[in-house]
């Protein structure tokens, strides 16, 4: 089985194209980036140099070059018309985008037809080098955590399994037995990724509050909170300005995100107290004191979960396309979620049967005249259906 299909045939395409850009495969830890890569490789079966940077020193400089060189000699002796050079972790090593524009630039000179792939777990870090020194010359290949479609089809889970044990593939073989799961979950992956991805890699004065402000992320999940209400939550005397970074960091990493309220005009957000969203439901999970049994005996929370469910669907959806996903309050009127492509807007409210508040649908329409406003759950769109949708499709 061929994982993350859509990503693993755009991949299959551009490397039958003649070399003109370094393809750049990045996500969250745990999505499936190195299994991919590899199934290519065995699918073409293309002559190649895999190399990862896992174990690397950061202040190693000369091992891409030192690696580069590698794949030069055994292009060489393959006697092959191209080759293959995959690059894992890239981000663990000081300064990789200017070794890898050195090289490349290189080979561009000499018509050295050596094909890169860079695969990395950090976004934040990925995009810096991107932007810095290989403008023009990549192209992006962006993955996300599993959608539910993916995670039923590869796995048999039921759609009800996916909104409670989220989209990792690694953990879907353990989700019988729920305490070696969150186990798995918490200590393969959310502390892994947090002293990896985060902490070893970028300069965090804070790290307790940081990973305290990851486990409020999961327990306001789908919740709007202002800065000043989370350093409260947090004990902390700290200033928004630090949580705010804090927040775009655990965001580069595929943990959780803070959804910016959509404003009339030219400019569609300013300053606003961020909705929390987390991007995989898996983590909010892990750190509950229920079962999925339990869970979804407990319509309150049940119903937050399916809204977390669909917040990271659209999330992660919206991460793939041209699409902005925004949230919408004007003092008692609230719209769950906003679309926004091309000036076009879709309203969305999720309601689950639990929740009683007052819509702000019919507000909202009069001040955006959205294209669309769509109800999710209980008389609307049935939620399960609905997790199995391109949002893209909706404009």
């Amino acid at each position: 089985m061929n994982f993350k299909r859509h990503q693993f045939t755009i991949l299959k395409q551009r490397l039958n194209e003649p070399r003109h850009f370094i393809q750049v495969v990045a996500g969250p830890r745990q999505t499936g980036k190195t299994t991919m890569v590899i199934q290519l490789l065995e699918e073409t079966k293309r002559p190649c140099h895999f190399v990862s940077a896992d174990a690397v020193g950061q202040a190693d400089s000369f091992w891409i070059e030192q690696q580069w060189e590698s794949a030069r000699a055994q292009f060489a002796h393959s006697g092959a018309g191209e080759f293959l050079f995959v690059i894992d972790e890239i981000q663990k090593i000081d300064n990789w985008s200017e070794a890898v524009k050195l090289h490349w630039d290189a080979d561009s000179r000499n018509r050295t037809n050596i094909k890169l792939i860079i695969l990395g777990s950090s976004q934040l870090l990925i995009q810096s080098g991107l932007s810095e020194s290989l403008t023009g010359r990549f192209e992006l290949i962006p993955m996300t955590h599993w959608c539910c479609s993916e995670m039923v089809e590869a796995f048999g889970l039921t759609v009800e399994q996916f909104a409670w044990f989220g989209g990792y593939p690694g953990a879907a073989y353990l989700t019988n037995d729920e305490n070696r799961w969150k186990s798995y979950i918490r200590n393969a992956i959310i502390e892994t990724t947090i002293s990896k991805d985060i902490l070893m890699l970028v300069s965090v004065r804070k790290p307790a509050l940081l990973r305290n402000l990851f486990e409020l992320g999961c327990a306001y999940s789908g919740q709007i909170l202002s800065y000043n209400k989370m350093l409260r939550q947090l004990h902390e005397a700290g200033n928004a300005s630090t949580l705010s970074h804090y927040l775009k960091l655990l965001d580069s990493a595929g943990m959780i995100t803070g959804l910016e309220k959509i404003f009339k005009g030219t400019s569609k957000t300013r300053s606003s107290s961020p909705k929390l969203q987390v991007l995989n439901t898996a983590l909010m999970s892990s750190y509950s004191n229920y079962t999925f049994q339990q869970i979804s005996d407990i319509p309150a929370m049940w119903g937050r979960q399916v809204e977390s469910a669909i917040g990271a669907h659209l999330a992660n959806s919206c991460r793939k396309k041209d699409i902005q996903l925004f949230y919408w309050r004007d003092q008692n009127n609230e719209v769950d979620f906003v679309l926004e492509k091309n000036g076009k807007y879709i309203g969305i409210e999720v309601k689950t049967g639990a929740r009683k508040r007052v819509l702000g649908i019919g507000a909202f329409s009069k001040k955006f005249t959205p294209s669309k406003i769509l109800l999710v759950g209980t008389g609307g769109i049935p939620w399960r259906q609905f997790l199995r949708m391109d949002p893209e499709s909706l404009f």
